[in-house]
């Protein structure tokens, strides 16, 4: 029991996402979904990001909401997004953060 507990502890993998120099989000609770590594509500550093009022819908995810990642007085439009209200198929993701659009995700 100690030898599984003590490889789970050496196995987590810290994720980070950085865009012009900053880094905007970093967890090792990711949750990966097609490919995409989505970060916990509470590794999203909010001063990096401003609402956006896109949306768009995934068939089995449901409606997505945007973020605009603001650093240096660049702006990244809806960059990152997010489901606060998923699908029931995707409920382990409700509140997590995902990127695109040049954002730079390590594993």
């Amino acid at each position: 029991v100690i030898y599984f507990l003590l490889f789970d502890l050496l196995s987590v993998t810290m994720v980070r996402a950085t865009w012009n120099g900053a880094v905007i989000a970093e967890s090792d609770a990711c949750v990966e979904v097609e490919g995409n590594q989505y970060f916990p509500p509470d590794s999203l550093r909010r001063e990096f990001v401003k609402d956006s009022s896109a949306h768009t819908t995934c068939a089995w995810k449901g409606v997505a909401s945007y973020l605009t990642l603001v650093v240096d007085g660049k702006e990244n439009k809806d960059a990152c997004w997010y489901y606060p209200t998923p699908s029931p198929a995707a409920s382990k993701i409700k509140g997590y953060f995902a990127f695109w659009k040049g954002v730079k995700v390590e594993v």
